[in-house]
């Protein structure tokens, strides 16, 4: 199986043999469907979540901490969540089984499973490679949090109030 690194203008393709370098010019492009994957990842709101930081400083996050997971809880009725490390959850499939797992999976709140099983296959095929392409980062992110259970870390409180009268 072949696999994309990208490190600033350093092109690498991994193979089972060994690694072979690729140097592009600065205005060369990545691989298609691994710059269609970033753009899925910054239009589909994955960064919203799955990367510290990403929303409050309006998308400036340096690429490279991209999809690493977050330590900020969501919670709810169904107790809190954390937005799992992306790039340590592909580390472990491979592309087959990316697929196969947007199609059947279902987790908490606030994860939009549904609209992941919606993307294109050819969509869900260019986000696995363009994680793929980040640097490897096994950061772990907390357990989930059961509903009778207070979370220990920063979360937000998801739970609707009613109006004021």
């Amino acid at each position: 199986m072949k696999r994309w690194i990208v490190a600033g203008s350093t092109l690498c393709l991994g193979l089972a043999v060994g690694l072979t370098k690729l140097t592009f010019s600065e205005s060369s492009a990545m691989p298609p469907s691994i710059e269609r994957g970033r753009y899925l990842a910054m239009i589909g709101g994955c960064n919203d979540c799955h990367t510290p930081g990403y929303q409050t400083s309006a998308g400036d996050v340096p690429e490279e901490r991209w999809l690493t997971g977050n330590p900020l809880g969501f919670s709810g009725p169904w107790g809190t969540t954390y937005p799992s490390n992306l790039r340590r959850l592909l580390a472990n499939m491979d592309e087959e089984a990316w697929v196969r797992y947007a199609r059947t999976v279902e987790t908490r709140p606030p994860m939009p499973w549904f609209n992941l099983r919606a993307f294109a296959e050819d969509d869900l095929r260019a986000l696995y490679r363009f994680t793929r392409s980040l640097p490897a980062d096994d950061t772990a992110v907390p357990d989930y949090v059961p509903s009778d259970k207070k979370p220990v870390t920063p979360h937000i409180d998801m739970v609707p109030k009613p109006a004021e009268p």
